[in-house]
């Protein structure tokens, strides 16, 4: 079940990233009741999310600096119920016309298909070790 999982963040990450990147696109892969916890930005480290919705507001939140940008997953791992995924993120800031990129990673907790539980980590290394596994 768990290489499966890998290919269900993958495919799943290109329904959400398909059409405007700064909305959040297909949710199907998510349980309905799925906890979110962001630890990369500055201004919402430690928050919590609750449900479709919850992720709708966290994503909105994550792309509200950008002018345009670019998200990509690098690579991902298996972890038994549990994928670590490395993203690149690539874009211009609102106003300031600023070109960044920056690397972060997701754990993903999977239950009867579903991802129920999914964390960000600024540092892929911190993700990894979050899910027993090793750089």
């Amino acid at each position: 079940m768990s290489e499966e999982n890998v290919e269900l963040v993958k495919v799943g990450w290109q329904d959400l990233m398909s059409g405007d990147p700064t909305e959040i696109g297909d949710l199907s892969l998510f349980d309905p009741e799925i906890v979110y916890e962001d630890d990369t930005l500055p201004d919402h480290v430690g928050e919590t999310y609750h449900g479709h919705e919850g992720l709708r507001r966290a994503w909105a939140r994550f792309t509200d600096p950008w002018e345009n940008f670019e998200n990509v997953i690098e690579w991902a791992r298996d972890a038994g119920d549990e994928v670590v995924s490395c993203h690149l993120v690539r874009g211009r800031g609102k106003g300031s016309g600023v070109e960044g990129e920056g690397r972060y990673a997701y754990l993903w907790r999977f239950s009867n298909g579903k991802v129920v539980y999914l964390k960000s980590y600024g540092d892929p290394t911190e993700a990894l070790e979050a899910a027993g596994l090793r750089e």
